[in-house]
């Protein structure tokens, strides 16, 4: 995470932290945070359920999936990884995109490195829990002191019951029998989205989200498991190129016309 080397001034944007020292704004009551968190955390977290067995019935063992949700604990990265093998996918290949699709959370740590600013030996332990979930309960938070408590009880809950319930149900895998009958692997992907649907406020957000699905859904025929989800983040680059060009057009014909106009006017005067 990136160190902090000045307090962010406020911009009243979502997840914007106050200027002054930690503490100082009103904030958000401690209780409502801790509850948020918790609500999140236990939520997602009994999902590792769900990566347990499906990770079982792709051939793993109980201590590579234990050390999978303990050292890379990404879920959707993990799941990636074992839907891939599952599917028949080269392992190197497999590991390839599920590191690909982990990398955004490098770009959350940059960001949560300015709301939490915190001390240079937490960093390190911090990175592990950066993830969808703290990051989304992290810039939620009005102020923080907020933000630190919502970062720290979400990770520690999540991590905690990631792993209880990865080692739960991939010791009861057998006992499921048919795994993919289940449709578990559905459901780490499903908490994703019902957290990130909140998130969708403005029209660029909509549009860019609606055209990631429609690019992963239309190429997932057609090629590996895995590269369809990593395309789909062309939507963010596109999306962002056309809009720029629709802003573009009226301020260039309002430019042309006023320069129509300031050419009539010489035009008379003289």
């Amino acid at each position: 995470m990136a160190e902090q080397t000045a307090p962010p001034e406020s911009t009243g944007a979502i997840g914007a932290i106050s200027a002054g020292p930690p503490g100082t704004s009103p904030g958000k009551p401690d209780a409502a945070v801790v509850r948020d968190a918790l609500a999140v955390g236990i939520a997602v977290g009994f999902s590792g359920f769900a990566f347990g067995v499906t990770a079982a019935g792709s051939g793993l063992s109980l201590l590579q999936i234990c050390a999978l949700s303990l050292f890379v604990f990404t879920g959707a990265s993990q799941f990636a990884l074992v839907g891939a093998l599952a599917a028949g996918g080269n392992p190197y290949t497999a590991a390839a995109g599920a590191f690909f699709l982990g990398v955004r959370n490098a770009f959350y740590g940059l960001r949560l490195s300015q709301l939490l600013a915190l001390p240079r030996a937490v960093r390190p332990f911090a990175a592990h829990w950066v993830i969808d979930e703290t990051t989304a309960v992290t810039v939620a938070q009005p102020d923080r002191r907020s933000a630190r408590l919502g970062f720290t009880v979400t990770g520690l809950t999540l991590y905690v019951l990631w792993n209880l319930t990865t080692l739960v149900g991939a010791m009861g895998a057998e006992a499921l029998g048919d795994t993919d009958a289940w449709g578990l692997d559905a459901a780490s992907p499903a908490v994703f989205l019902a957290l990130l649907a909140p998130m969708l406020r403005s029209t660029t957000e909509r549009v860019t989200a609606g055209l990631a699905v429609l690019l992963a859904l239309t190429l997932l025929p057609v090629l590996p498991a895995g590269v369809p989800v990593l395309l789909s983040a062309l939507a963010a680059p596109v999306v962002l190129f056309l809009m720029g060009r629709r802003k573009r057009g009226p301020a260039v014909e309002g430019g042309t016309a006023t320069r129509e106009k300031t050419t009539e006017k010489g035009g008379r005067d003289a």
